[in-house]
């Protein structure tokens, strides 16, 4: 399956009357898009931790019960999607063990944890039925349940780390915010004047609990949070790479990674498209909603095609894209989005979609527009062709599930029935979303790993 990555956040407050869960609680409600298969919070009030987790959306697994159990002024919490290891409720984070007071959350995915399989087991743990996440916790609490602290704990299990991560741990009085030495998946500071200090995966959810963002936590850096302050530890030479599809398809068009503005970036992916494919003749632009908008929008200030709205989305439909099989996502298209016949009978079509995974869905939503009436539609990706597995929180474990990486575009065009079928090119991509090349992952599209993929490299065919 391809799913999505994980959302974390963290609450550290300053203030002894807040309620740090309840903020975790909107934080998770704000990061609903990047994980909807499970959720949960763990809470200390400074002497004990205390923790809610189930299957489901964050508006299913939560009730006024659980806030009167989730105490104190700490708390972090995640929404989940399994990228390792089974989706069932014995691998719902956060990682929690009371006896050892310590708690986990990670957004990310290690390729190969043969590191701390071995470290674990040199200590007399046993690594087995654990996904990557809980061996990182394990790790960690074999060095605090040795009398280090958890600044330090984290410290020492750190190179043991070889992969993806945007993590949270805490004990009862300490918050940690750690992030791999490439900062492959976002992870950001902010601040709520007299209440305290959050720690997001993105920013949209900073905005919405009132906080204000401070800074993004730097790649290979150990930020903690105690009763003395913000402190900061360098654990690894950094170098950001941040993960382009962050950009295309995954964070809130609300969100700024690395001090761009994800909507800016996502019209400018249109913009650049429209430059790119100067001679198509079209009566209107239509997105495929809701992550398609911005690019669309920009296709259509640049080109002059006017914009309008063709497909109606069900808002209380899951993505598509992360469903668990084809019969499923292709029932869901037709849930998913209705057309608007009197937008789109005889007219030429231009199309805007962030990507094409596996060309199923893309396949359906032509065949609506066609069964609406529509004369052409000239289909138009706003991200290159998606030709490699990722390795690094998305869970592509097949590399023939990816049509980009089977079919040339042609034979895509064909198969999804579109008058005409062209994507972003990745220059256009680097160039839109206006960070150096050598900041941005782009290994989806490029099949270049910046970490270590390890014995996953078995699995990669190239062209």
């Amino acid at each position: 399956m391809l799913q999505e990555k994980c959302a974390v956040f963290g609450v550290y407050g300053t203030n002894p009357l807040i309620e740090a869960a309840r903020l975790v609680h909107t934080g998770l409600w704000a990061l609903q898009h990047r994980g909807q298969e499970s959720s949960g919070i763990v809470s200390s009030d400074g002497n004990n931790l205390f923790v809610h987790k189930g299957m489901g959306l964050v508006a299913h697994v939560y009730d006024e019960q659980c806030f009167n159990i989730l105490k104190g002024t700490l708390a972090i919490g995640h929404n989940r999607y399994a990228t390792f290891g089974p989706s069932e409720a014995s691998h719902v984070q956060p990682v929690m063990s009371q006896d050892q007071n310590l708690a986990m959350a990670h957004n990310g995915n290690l390729p190969a944890t043969t590191k701390l399989s071995e470290f674990l087991t040199s200590k007399g743990i046993s690594p087995r039925f654990n996904n990557d996440s809980e061996m990182m916790y394990k790790a960690v609490a074999y060095y605090f349940t040795k009398g280090l602290t958890l600044p330090e704990a984290v410290a020492k299990a750190f190179p043991l780390f070889t992969g993806v991560f945007s993590a949270l741990f805490m004990s009862k009085d300490t918050l940690v915010a750690v992030r791999d030495r490439r900062g492959i998946r976002p992870l950001s500071l902010g601040k709520i004047d007299g209440i305290g200090y959050v720690i997001s995966s993105e920013t949209c959810a900073i905005n919405t609990i009132g906080g204000e963002y401070i800074r993004d936590i730097k790649p290979g850096e150990m930020l903690f949070i105690d009763k003395t302050g913000v402190q900061t530890k360098q654990l690894s030479k950094g170098k950001e790479m941040l993960d382009a599809f962050e950009f295309v398809y995954f964070s809130r068009p609300d969100s700024f990674l690395a001090g761009q503005s994800v909507n800016e970036v996502r019209k400018e992916f249109g913009r650049q498209l429209a430059r790119e494919n100067p001679n198509i003749k079209a009566d209107v632009v239509i997105p495929i909603p809701d992550s398609g908008i911005p690019a669309a929008i920009g296709f259509a200030q640049e080109s002059g095609i006017p914009f309008d709205i063709g497909l109606i989305k069900n808002r209380y439909i899951h993505r598509t894209f992360i469903r668990p099989a084809q019969s499923l996502r292709k029932s869901d298209v037709r849930l998913k989005l209705n057309p608007l016949p009197s937008v789109l009978k005889g007219k030429r079509i231009v199309l805007i979609d962030d990507s094409i995974v596996r060309g199923t869905t893309s396949e359906e939503i032509v065949k609506l527009l066609r069964q609406a009436g529509a004369r052409e539609v000239h289909f138009l990706v706003s991200s290159p062709p998606v030709c490699f597995p990722d390795f690094y929180g998305i869970n592509t474990p097949d590399q023939s599930e990816l049509i980009a990486a089977t079919k040339t575009i042609p034979e895509i065009k064909k198969m999804i029935e579109a008058d005409s079928l062209a994507y972003l090119s990745l220059k256009g991509l680097i160039k839109a979303i206006g960070l150096p090349v050598e900041n941005i992952c782009t290994s989806c599209f490029t099949g270049e790993y910046p970490i270590d993929i390890d014995f996953n490299k078995e699995k990669i065919k190239y062209c």
